[in-house]
């Protein structure tokens, strides 16, 4: 028997979401599709009974399985199935995760697993979205203990108008891409993109975004009370408050006077462990099960003791001021034989990037239901475990570095020259060098000196900056340029890049409630304050873009063509294209509009092909002038290759201003001989004349005194083309005129 299920309906601004449960994937914890248009994302939500042993950390698991189906389309692969998950897929999941994680009680140990998955995509509505919305929903209808919902939205602005979930299309003209989180009482995660949106109007759009949010909290609501089931009962493992008193009595003094003395950061790491490990000697003993509850103990002093120094003392850990930016550094041109590189050292924190330019091929295609299909810019982000001192196994890049890719990638894209004014693919790596703090904003930094020592010519120089907030009741402490410890202690991890005129990009994870719009305008201005402090550093370096690429940079010249004449350019098969690659040693990538473009690192083999390009496409002129290469003789005259693909006929009357008893007493093959066009017939049959070069004849006496052929008028070209390849394929080879064309 068909189970029913129960449809639930919100309208959010002008779009409408519809959740729908009770139908799918019955035996999971909570199941529940979101639809939004004709887009579908299905969420389903799973825990373990009993907690996971051995972990001192809660086992959450968020994916996001994309399916091309949902774009009526078959994966590109090999294999014609989906591989590993796309940089999209990723970052949905990633996106996901980072509102719903906080939101799990401390100390629960019962795995968790939510998989997304998408049923519909109609191309015009994102699935980002609607993949938070339908997981939160799950978890609230399942029987797994959380404290939500939370709810999600898209704010994009047009003419200076918020929109809620625009489409895609409506993106494309925005100048925001926000996307919020939140619960009932504020905002917990922010990921935007931003055409140097002004601070001002970021936190307006922000407080938009929460207002719209609210409906889809309350369906969640009803939906839980109208269906959910009952929540289990799991065990949490928590520090027992009488330890953790023990504890603070021993240490914290201790790690007061480890934060007081100077110190790097290993050198404070070093002197907290050993400090936890006599107090575990002290504590545990030898008993194994006391180990692990002596050491949380600990990290909630530490903890406790940082914060209060912040909140009542002002202190940092670091001894900087609340406001103050730590030391920074820069330099151009770190590698000889990259396209650009710059690196960025604030503090502790140091990034490499190395720029590389391409040609329009070389751009990444997108085998994803994104409607882009390429993507010219692409910024990669490596974070090698010597950063932070440590030994690990490489294994590829993992989610954290992928998200940090993209969010510096999103913050340079709004000042990257259009394609047209540069029709370069780029790509950006930034190498993680050395961290205790904000690596991702270190790369925005450092990617920014790269382009312009590049020589891209930017719209303007980005910078970025990680903002950090420590909260007690009414109490808070805004900090500027967090360091590690500080994003691991604190209750916000703020990330601004932009210009001098705005942001660019913004991502932020709130593990608080009560972020106020005071807090939220405060964060903002200090953010301001310190962004046009590092651009300041940085433009001590470099001030403007190098006005020319480097030597070893591709030189790319642009040629436009008819497009009816690429099929000519490109040959049977890629031959004729392949060919001119090899000779003038370049690549050559042809659009569909008949954009031609030709990269190559010596100037003069772009010239070369350009020339040559130029005239596969140029359509003869009565009158013209050409030297050109013999290709056929024949007893009634001789075929001459005046352009590329395009030849005409001498006749043996007007090789030479004597009389001519054979062709092959003037010209042999292969000889490059310079001709005139006398005329070109209504069919663009050519005809040539040598004689009237050497007489300097006009094409009209040319024409008059041409004993070869009746004249045509001198018609002028319609502008065919006169494919010699083509033509002699169309030919009579059985008897017309010696065997030879008919069209002559």
């Amino acid at each position: 028997m068909k189970p029913e299920s129960k449809k639930f309906s919100v309208s959010v601004g002008q779009t409408e979401l519809t959740f729908e449960t009770g139908k799918l994937a019955l035996q999971a914890g909570g199941a529940v599709t979101v639809r939004l248009g004709d887009s579908i994302i299905f969420a389903a939500a799973t825990m373990d009974k009993n907690p996971r042993e051995g972990t001192d950390f809660f086992p959450l698991t968020v994916d996001y399985e994309e399916r091309l189906y949902a774009g009526g389309r078959i994966p590109g692969s090999f294999f014609r199935r989906e591989g590993r998950p796309t940089t999209d897929a990723i970052l949905v999941a990633r996106l996901t995760d980072r509102p719903l994680r906080p939101l799990f009680a401390e100390g629960m140990r019962n795995s968790v697993q939510v998989i997304m998955v998408s049923f519909s995509s109609d191309g015009e509505n994102p699935l980002d979205i609607l993949a938070i919305n339908a997981a939160s929903a799950a978890l609230m209808i399942s029987d797994i203990p959380w404290n939500g919902p939370v709810a999600a939205v898209r704010v994009g602005m047009i003419n200076g108008e918020f929109i809620i979930n625009p489409t895609f299309q409506q993106l494309e003209e925005s100048d925001l891409d926000l996307r919020v989180a939140g619960t009932r009482a504020a905002i917990s995660m922010v990921e935007c993109g931003a055409n140097e949106v002004p601070d001002d109007v970021m936190v307006k759009a922000l407080d938009f975004a929460h207002k719209s949010m609210q409906p889809i909290i309350d369906v969640q609501m009803r939906m839980q009370e109208e269906l959910g089931k009952a929540k289990q009962t799991v065990p949490l493992f928590l520090v027992e408050s009488e330890l953790v008193a023990k504890v603070n009595d021993r240490a914290a003094q201790d790690i007061t006077a480890a934060l007081d003395s100077p110190h790097t950061k290993a050198e404070l790491n070093n002197a907290i462990d050993e400090l936890k490990d006599q107090l575990v000697l002290e504590f545990a003993g030898e008993d194994e099960s006391l180990v692990r509850p002596v050491k949380d103990a600990f990290e909630e002093i530490y903890k406790q003791v940082v914060r209060r120094r912040i909140i009542q003392q002002g202190i940092r850990p670091d001894g900087r001021a609340l406001t103050e930016v730590r030391p920074i550094w820069c330099e151009i041109g770190v590698s000889p034989r990259a396209h650009g590189s710059g690196l960025f050292t604030r503090g502790e924190t140091q990034a490499l990037t190395l720029a590389t330019l391409g040609t329009p091929r070389e751009a990444q295609e997108i085998d994803s239901l994104n409607p882009s299909d390429s993507k010219r810019y692409m910024h990669h982000y490596n974070f090698p475990p010597y950063s932070t001192g440590e030994v690990k196994p490489l294994r590829g890049q993992s989610r954290r570095e992928i998200g940090h890719g993209a969010l510096a990638e999103r913050a340079l894209e709004p000042v990257l020259p259009a394609e047209e004014d540069f029709p370069y693919t780029m790509r950006l790596v930034s190498e993680i060098l050395m961290s205790n703090g904000s690596s991702s904003m270190a790369s925005v930094c450092g990617s920014t000196l790269a382009l312009m020592d590049t020589g891209v010519p930017i719209k303007a120089p980005v910078a970025g900056v990680a903002m950090g907030l420590v909260m007690d009741n009414d109490q808070y402490s805004i900090l500027t340029d967090i360091q590690g410890l500080e994003d691991h202690l604190g209750d916000m991890d703020f990330k601004v890049a932009g210009t001098e005129a705005g942001i660019t990009a913004l991502q932020m994870d709130i593990k608080v409630s009560g972020i106020t719009s005071e807090i939220m305008t405060k964060a903002m201005q200090q953010a301001y304050q310190a962004r046009i402090h590092i651009l300041g550093k940085m433009m001590e370096v470099i001030s403007v873009p190098n006005p020319k690429l480097k030597p070893h940079a591709p030189k790319i010249t642009i040629v436009k063509v008819p497009v009816d004449k690429i099929g000519a350019i490109i040959g049977p098969g890629g031959k004729n294209i392949r060919a001119l690659q090899e000779e003038t040693k370049t690549k050559i990538d042809i659009g569909e509009d008949g954009s031609v473009y030709i990269a190559a690192t010596e100037g003069y083999g772009a010239d070369i092909a350009k020339e040559r390009i130029e005239a596969m496409i140029e359509v003869p002129e009565i009158g013209r002038i050409y030297t050109g290469k013999v290709v056929r003789i024949t007893d009634f005259g001789a075929f001459v290759e005046i352009l590329p693909g395009q030849d005409g006929m001498v006749h043996i009357s007007q090789l030479d201003t004597e009389r001519v008893n054979s062709v092959a007493d003037v010209v042999s093959m292969g000889e490059e001989i310079t001709v005139m066009i006398t005329d070109i017939d209504e069919n663009g049959k050519i005809r040539l004349s040598r004689q009237a070069v050497l007489e300097g004849w006009t094409a009209e006496e040319a024409r008059s005194k041409d004993r070869g052929g009746k004249p045509s008028g001198g018609r002028p070209s319609s502008g065919r083309g006169n494919d010699r390849g083509n033509d002699r394929n169309r030919s009579d080879r059985g008897g017309n005129r010696g065997g030879e064309r008919n069209r002559y």
